[in-house]
């Protein structure tokens, strides 16, 4: 299941709504294309506690959206760099 999805179901179910395709696509924080939306949301509806195995493997840490943030700012720093050259 892709993460974002996995999220995006997880924050549904906090709410004590049904993950449905649209509102699963609503909670996206990153485009998804429809056929990883529905198999997302298939695993889940034929098994609940995937959701939760899924999560307990994944389990991000606190310091990888930082690690990416330094990923873009060097790609950033790389950009601006090459501009400044022409």
């Amino acid at each position: 299941m892709h993460p974002a999805a996995q999220q995006a179901i997880s924050i549904l179910l906090a709410e004590g709504k049904t993950p449905t395709v649209a509102t699963v696509k609503a909670k996206l924080t990153e485009p998804l294309p429809m056929p990883t939306i529905i198999a997302a949301l298939a695993t889940y509806k034929n098994n609940p506690e995937a959701l939760q195995h899924a999560a307990e493997q994944s389990s991000p840490t606190s310091s990888e959206p930082q690690s990416q943030l330094d990923r873009i700012e060097a790609k950033l720093d790389k950009l601006l760099a090459l501009l400044e050259e022409k």
